[in-house]
């Protein structure tokens, strides 16, 4: 059962695949790129937002496991089945996950939407009736926002070597 608090930190990420939904499901990790990661991957929790190969189920975020860890490993080692990728050698995050549940209802979309990452709140991912509505707009908000963000920063020594 998800127990998702109003404070709580999510990270909103891309699901390109429905194969990559799977292997978030059924493997319990996801992988962002160092070169394109979020400065913060000390979140509570990662929402899917899912894309248009997900047909009658695109540009919705319909599920949200806990984050318990992450590690720096290469492509390859996370997909070795694709070995000859182009990127087969660059770094990744690997963020390790608890349980991949469905929320209690879908956040659509109603219209199509472009982004990497998006931080929110428990409260937000909880109230949201839109994928906008994930968005922090109060001053009060955005400063509670910044400052979790910022307790929770991390620095990526290897992001410099590969830029």
């Amino acid at each position: 059962m998800i127990e998702i608090q109003p404070e709580d930190l999510v990270l909103v990420a891309i699901v390109k695949t429905p194969r990559d939904l799977e292997i978030a499901r059924v493997l319990g990790w996801y992988r962002i790129p160092l070169a394109t990661a979020p400065k913060t991957l000390r979140v509570d929790w990662i929402a899917f937002y899912q894309t248009a190969t997900f047909g009658d189920e695109r540009w919705s975020v319909r599920y949200v496991a806990p984050v318990r860890g992450y590690e720096l490993v290469t492509r390859e080692e996370l997909l070795r089945d694709e070995r000859d990728h182009p990127r087969a050698k660059e770094p990744y995050f690997k963020l390790q996950l608890g349980p991949v549940e469905a929320l209690p209802k879908t956040i659509p979309s109603h219209r199509w939407r472009r982004f990497t990452f998006l931080y929110t709140t428990g409260e937000h991912l909880v109230l949201a009736r839109d994928l906008k509505d994930l968005r922090v707009r109060s001053s009060r908000e955005k400063d509670s926002l910044w400052k979790l963000l910022a307790e929770r920063r991390m620095s990526y020594p290897e992001q410099d070597k590969v830029s």
